[in-house]
């Protein structure tokens, strides 16, 4: 084992040896975890059961993120030249026998977004790109190296592990793993589920009210008070099990709802407790709902949501979406598939991008601004073009 000395940067004279570019706060926290996998810090699968799985507010937020992001249409960039024939437009197209590219990135989108992480596994043929697959984020775990970073990554199912090592000879790594900001893990991402826990426990907890009110003839709950004609107060055993057993069969459940209830000489009815409207817990609901489509950021007016008079219509509520939500994620996952997969193409210049053009919500933006520069008497035509992303005409 190398002194600490040493290990932090200093030679055993004390001198400081040439200055190399690495980061000089890695090795203080790899210290402790070099080699060693860490795992996600939390329960992956409670959270997208009562969250996701339960809970229509969150499932559509994390739908309409994921299905809109996955269905921008996909452009390849030589600098500043568009490329309509790559191999790697046809990788993105067809990324393996299994799935379209639509459905690898609505599942790479949802994972990021109900884990905070996403990972993408290439498979080479002869040192070429050949398949993706996108892998659970929850059968993941990180190996820190002695830089701090990544150095491998571990996928474990029933048992079985497979180990994806950094390739340091080739600077490639075969996991691509993207994950949401985290003020306090150095691994790991957070997702907005996590930050709409509670927003989402209310929201489970109101439906469960609902549910039970419903179980119950949809009446609060109260007491049978039994007064007997000669004073006596108590129910013998076999009245009071026939009385139990005449409320559950006829005056519980849906079907039951609103019948009268038929008592006998000497009982009457008490209500209990607070009732609904009491509790509000109806709008308690409508709170819970809208944030957690704050923490996705996704319009409450596009779900459904009451009481929400942010935006003027649903066309400006949709714009939003795509702007403040949608294109910055998807952006985001553009620039790290072109980092991870460009330079095994043998070309630094790659870059992908999307087609904007074919999103109807950004429509009328596009058709405000073709406006603006036609009416730009001072612009030439090749200057219009390129004002709105087009190149030069040809055959001029």
């Amino acid at each position: 084992m190398q002194p600490l000395k040493k290990f932090f940067g200093f030679d055993r004279k004390g001198a400081i040896p040439t200055e190399q570019k690495a980061s000089r706060t890695g090795p203080l926290f790899a210290l402790h975890m070099q080699g060693r996998p860490v795992w996600t810090p939390r329960d992956y699968a409670r959270l997208a059961r009562e969250s996701f799985e339960r809970n229509a507010v969150a499932y559509r937020s994390v739908r309409m993120i994921a299905e809109a992001a996955a269905s921008l249409p996909w452009l390849l960039y030589d600098g500043a030249r568009e490329l309509t024939e790559h191999p790697l437009l046809s990788l993105i197209e067809r990324p393996n026998p299994h799935e379209s590219g639509a459905d690898l990135f609505e599942a790479w989108y949802g994972y990021l977004e109900v884990a905070g992480n996403a990972y993408m596994e290439l498979v080479e043929l002869d040192g070429s790109p050949r398949e993706l697959y996108v892998l659970r984020p929850d059968r993941m775990k990180v190996a820190p190296g002695r830089s701090g970073w990544p150095e491998a990554y571990e996928y474990t199912v029933d048992g079985r592990t497979a180990r994806f090592a950094y390739d340091p000879a080739r600077g490639e790594r075969p996991i691509l793993h993207m994950r949401m900001f985290h003020p306090t893990d150095d691994h790991y991402g957070m997702s907005p589920l996590e930050a709409a826990a509670f927003a989402v426990d209310i929201h489970n907890a109101a439906g469960a009210w609902n549910k039970s009110l419903l179980d119950n003839a949809a009446r609060p709950s109260g007491a049978l008070v039994y007064k007997g004609a000669d004073g006596n107060s108590n129910l013998s055993e076999d009245q009071f099990a026939r009385l139990k057993q005449e409320l559950a069969e006829n005056y519980q459940g849906a079907a039951n709802a609103g019948r009268p209830l038929l008592l006998e000489g000497g009982l009457d009815w008490k209500v209990m407790g607070l009732t609904p409207k009491d509790m509000d817990f109806i709008e308690a609901k409508r709170a819970a709902a809208r944030d957690i489509a704050l923490a996705f950021g996704v319009p409450p007016m596009l779900l459904g949501i009451p009481g929400d008079n942010t935006f003027a219509n649903y066309a400006e509520a949709n714009r939003s979406f795509w702007r403040q939500t949608v294109l910055p994620l998807a952006n985001r996952t553009a620039r790290g598939l072109t980092r991870w997969l460009g330079d095994r193409y043998g070309d630094h210049h790659l870059r992908l991008g999307f087609d904007l053009d074919g999103v109807e919500a950004l429509s009328g933006e596009r058709e405000a601004l073709w406006a603006r520069v036609g009416g730009a008497d001072f612009l030439s035509d090749d200057e219009k073009r390129a004002a709105v992303g087009y190149g030069r005409a040809t055959g001029v």
